[in-house]
């Protein structure tokens, strides 16, 4: 299998997942496109199953596993939303699945997870804490890794939502996802440069974890800073294989404050009535943070998804 997947694994990952997940709504709002200077169309993965994007990706891997590979069980770390796109997916095929979470992972996304049967364990919020238990779970029960991002199947999965957003809408100008690990960027890319050469492809990132920005401007991999974001999801380091497609398919990176990332949750929540959790405002951030990109444009932007904490975010200020 090559490292980077082709415009027909997409295709091929779409054929094996639309049965089981949603062909989600692409959704306009005019005063959001008055106030941006762009007209924007939102890919509402919010409304996916599991509340995000993830569920495109892990139910390929899952799927995609041979009955061997599958008899122990599946294992993964995640905040939340490629834990419960996982436990989601395991349950499809009747296995367990093994989730590492850290302990500071949010309530709606923790609850979520147990909900849809995986058995969670908590450690540390750092990479290494997530890894070194994810690896002895592994140890113990001989269960197979779906890593949340940095894998052929998983990337060919979350590419689905950017298929599906071009068959929708032609023309596009820029295309937009937020970028952690970089499975939904790097899948998005090779889709858009394969279906709509003429369109731009854009990450959009918190300043407070902006590995992505710095590996894609410098041309060498970053690891994350362990620092705080309200876009929990964006928390993690960018994964190998989607920084080798990232360098060579993306168009350019931007960077967000967490004070405009909240802005934009709030505008999408308030103007397009579109309930999204921090980590999906980020691109909506970066449009309106970085105006002279995107004036007069038509952007289609991926909405990643719609598991807000409600009472964290209050915590932090959102509604005030």
């Amino acid at each position: 299998m090559n490292s980077e997947p082709k415009i027909s694994d997409i295709k091929d990952a779409h054929a094996r997942i639309q049965k089981y997940i949603h062909k989600t709504p692409v959704a306009t709002c005019e005063s959001i496109n008055k106030l941006s200077g762009c007209e924007i169309f939102f890919k509402c993965e919010n409304l996916q199953k599991v509340g995000a994007f993830k569920a495109r990706g892990a139910t390929n891997t899952i799927l995609s596993l041979t009955d061997n590979e599958a008899k122990n069980g599946v294992a993964t770390h995640s905040s939340g939303n490629h834990a419960q796109a996982v436990s989601f997916a395991a349950r499809l095929r009747n296995i367990p699945a093994y989730i590492v979470m850290p302990e500071n992972a949010p309530k709606v996304k923790i609850n979520a997870v147990k909900n849809y049967g995986g058995q969670i364990t908590f450690c540390k919020p750092t990479l290494e804490a997530r890894e070194c238990a994810v690896a002895n779970i592994i140890e113990k029960t001989k269960a197979t890794l779906i890593h949340p991002y940095d894998d052929f199947r998983i990337i060919s999965g979350q590419g689905t939502a950017a298929l599906e957003l071009i068959q929708e809408v032609k023309g596009l100008d820029i295309v937009m996802a937020p970028v952690g690990g970089g499975g939904l960027l790097s899948g998005t890319a090779i889709c858009v440069k394969a279906l709509s050469e003429k369109s731009l492809v854009f990450g959009a990132e918190p300043e407070n974890v902006n590995d992505a920005y710095q590996s894609f401007k410098m041309g060498q991999h970053v690891k994350s800073p362990n620092n705080p974001t309200c876009a929990d999801g964006l928390r993690t380091s960018l994964g190998l294989r989607n920084f080798s497609i990232i360098l060579k398919k993306v168009d350019d990176i931007l960077t967000v404050s967490e004070i405009s990332i909240k802005e934009a949750l709030r505008l999408t929540w308030e103007r397009a009535k579109i309930f999204i959790e921090p980590s999906a405002a980020v691109p909506l951030a970066a449009v309106m943070s970085h105006p002279s990109h995107f004036k007069n444009k038509k952007v289609g932007i991926i909405l990643s998804g719609g598991n807000a904490d409600v009472e964290l975010l209050a915590k932090e200020g959102v509604f005030t």
